[in-house]
């Protein structure tokens, strides 16, 4: 009897540990289980200065909401093995053109002229990438100085006061409820994002295409529509980003979104999709962004200089990349 249980139990154990090992992948998982460890470390370290309150924890997830919502148009664009460097200048161009048009034509114009920039820059961007075959590359790293040079030279570098209370309480000021706008308007996107990539037709066309465009085209994908309304996506993304910091900031100026397509590709990577292209995933974006802002909190709370505060984050960022799984 002893014998046969022993033996009962030791068959079971390398079953048990194999479902546990396949359920919980640290590997495939590193974003989540980075987040959970940077969370705990600053929480015991930094406890006393306030880091665990609902202010600071609010803080961070209203100072990430932003780059969230590029990063989840960013997600779609790297997942079809594509890039887009242009988000940061479209947010700008956009803050200061519904900045401009709320001041001479009101509320609804101005929002409507703010992604309209969003529409043709990202129609002229996937244009350009989807049926000239331009690398998205030199496409968008082209564009960001375009659009970063008219914000700045309509403007002459003069920020563009937001006096409208609506649009401000709407686009990033106003709370509902408990939750900050932003943070609502985050989620609202990082949902329908993830529901897209996962559940519906064009997200499944989106990683076919970016792991292998021949052999989507052959399966009946329409891989030059696919890279277009990648392109466009990122780009009304990037246009409800730049809405969202003229909201906040109560104005449009052509810095705002400065440097933030390096934050919301960053995010993307550690979220886990694959720079190659093919594999994606919204909810890690959320995460990676969300790791990103953990990390920023904690190195101001600790009372590191700027200087001190990029060196660990850069490693902190390279490890994360370097421990995922590649595929």
């Amino acid at each position: 009897m002893s014998p046969t249980l022993s033996g009962s139990v030791i068959d079971r154990a390398p079953s048990f540990a194999g479902r546990l090992a396949a359920l919980i992948d640290w590997r495939r998982d590193i974003i989540y289980v980075g987040f959970v460890v940077v969370f705990v470390v600053f929480a015991i370290l930094l406890g006393d200065q306030g880091f665990l309150s609902s202010t600071n924890l609010l803080n961070i997830l209203r100072q990430t909401a932003i780059v969230t919502i590029m990063a989840v148009g960013m997600t779609f664009v790297i997942g079809c093995a594509e890039i887009d460097l242009s988000v940061g200048s479209i947010a700008g161009l956009t803050s200061i053109t519904a900045a401009m048009a709320i001041s001479a034509f009101g509320l609804i114009p101005g929002i409507l002229a703010g992604l309209m920039v969003g529409a043709v820059v990202g129609s002229v961007n996937g244009a350009l990438v989807a049926f000239l075959r331009i690398p998205s590359f030199l496409v968008t790293l082209a564009m960001l100085g375009i659009a970063a040079g008219v914000a700045q030279w309509v403007t002459a570098s003069a920020p563009q006061p937001i006096l409208n209370t609506t649009f401000n309480s709407v686009f990033g000021s106003g709370n509902i409820g408990f939750l900050p706008g932003l943070v609502v308007w985050s989620a609202a996107i990082v949902a329908i994002g993830a529901v897209v990539l996962k559940k519906a037709r064009f997200g499944r066309q989106v990683l076919a295409t970016g792991a292998n465009r021949t052999a989507a085209e052959y399966s009946g994908i329409n891989t030059s529509a696919i890279k277009f309304r990648v392109m466009l996506l990122s780009a009304m993304a990037a246009s409800v980003a730049g809405m969202l910091y003229a909201g906040r900031l109560h104005s449009g100026r052509f810095q705002w979104g400065a440097g933030d397509e390096l934050n919301a590709i960053a995010a993307v990577i550690l979220g886990g999709t694959a720079l190659a292209g093919g594999r994606g995933s919204v909810v890690g974006t959320l995460f990676g962004a969300l790791l990103m802002g953990l990390i920023n909190n904690g190195l101001i709370l600790a009372g590191l200089d700027s200087s001190q505060q990029q060196v660990i984050r850069g490693v902190i960022i390279v490890l994360a990349v370097a421990l995922a799984r590649n595929k």
